[in-house]
């Protein structure tokens, strides 16, 4: 008993439908891979064209020869003489078709076919998923942890498909559980060979700003603005913030009632510390105000070169500098500007000396000539400490 035909067209149309994939491609792909198994299995040498009937289902397979006065490879190409005998009206240059038996194809068909759909779902699954993230960069998830591989890198998630979350992503510290649920902030979407690869965050300042939003009504509805951010990931944080409406106070409506509301930001962040600041368009004032809670004294700005010299006396020095540095590092990169502190000891008589040179202006000395001398000798005997540029990265 003979097996029953196979219409091949159906079956792929039929595939084609359930899976969105477009027919016509698929019945390319699956000529192609008929095309080479054949050539592989049973004619090597020869020329193999595969020809799909979309509407009829009929399939052929055909070797191909060319026609020329004298062979050379017999199995490309046939003789002029012997190609009249097939066809009078044959003539050099012209290629011949030669239809291949059923039988010899029948089984390989089968293989193709199956090895077309394998490799074409694969494929469309592929892309679904790099369509569908590719236009979520830059959002916000909440994704699953899945798992760990042995270069410390952890997959999540995300519905249709699996992101990576490099160390360099991660923060520090961080212990993360399969199974758990966390936010993370979709950094990257790039086709590879392999597939789609899906490049996630929880490092990023961009998911401290989505938490923010999320979390402080003031934030989310353009009240209050969130001008800039600086932070290394599971340590601490800075985040400058402007209101637009007199009567709000940005920072507090950042830290909230017993600062319910930055804990909550807090708590997505493994309790990463975060710094809420003014800030102020006064380029001094508000790098007086990043360098907090260290109270500084003069600032000199630089403004085409982005640097700025911060004297501070010596008992807010460690403040200033932060532990690792990690205070003027984060005041830098918030500011934009690269920042030397210089400690001197004589600092703490500022305001007796400006004091002084307002009183004799007043009595109408020379007013400029004090003020300057004053100044001078309060800062002659500051010396460099400690320096922080933007791009600085934690040691």
């Amino acid at each position: 008993m003979t097996q029953p035909e196979i219409n091949f067209a159906d079956a792929l149309r039929e595939v084609a439908q359930a899976r969105n994939i477009n027919e016509l491609q698929l019945i390319e792909a699956f000529e192609q891979s008929l095309a080479q198994a054949y050539t592989r299995n049973v004619e090597p040498d020869k020329r193999i064209e595969v020809h799909l009937d979309p509407q009829s289902g009929e399939l052929e397979v055909l070797v191909v020869r060319e026609v020329v006065e004298k062979v050379e490879d017999e199995h490309l190409q046939i003789s002029l003489a012997d190609a009249l005998e097939l066809d009078p009206g044959v003539e050099i240059g012209m290629e011949m078709e030669f239809p291949v038996d059923r039988e010899k194809f029948s089984r390989i068909a089968l293989q193709a076919a199956k090895q077309t759909l394998t490799q074409k779902m694969r494929e469309t699954e592929r892309n679904v998923v790099f369509n569908e993230y590719k236009d979520r960069e830059g959002q916000v998830l909440t994704a699953q942890v899945v798992r760990s591989d042995n270069k410390g890198n952890w997959f999540v998630e995300l519905g249709a498909g699996e992101a990576i979350l490099p160390p360099r992503e991660q923060i520090p510290g961080e212990k993360l559980t399969p199974g758990n649920r966390v936010k993370i902030y979709l950094k990257e979407v790039r086709k590879t060979p392999k597939g789609p690869t899906i490049l996630a965050s929880r490092a990023d300042e961009r998911l401290l700003d989505y938490l923010l939003k999320q979390e402080i009504p003031e934030v989310a509805n353009g009240i209050v603005e969130v001008k800039a951010i600086s932070r290394e990931a599971g340590q601490r944080s800075k985040v400058a913030v402007f209101s637009h409406n007199n009567n709000v106070d940005p920072i507090g409506a950042c830290i909230g009632h017993r600062g319910n509301r930055i804990q909550a930001v807090t708590g997505e962040l493994g309790r990463e510390r975060v710094d809420v600041i003014l800030w102020d368009a006064n380029t001094r004032e508000f790098i007086r105000n990043a360098l907090s809670p260290a109270k500084v004294g003069l600032i000199e700005v630089q403004p085409e070169r982005r640097e700025a010299t911060v004297t501070v006396t010596p008992d807010q020095l460690s403040l200033a500098i932060g532990k690792g540095g990690q205070n003027v590092r984060l005041a830098a990169k918030l500011t934009g500007f690269k920042i030397d502190l210089r400690e001197t000891a004589a600092i703490q008589d500022l305001d007796a000396a400006m004091q002084q040179a307002m009183l004799d202006e007043q009595d109408g000395k020379d007013a400029s000539d004090t003020a300057k001398s004053a100044f001078d000798a309060l800062f002659k005997d500051s010396k460099s400490v400690a320096t922080a540029s933007p791009d600085d990265t934690q040691e």
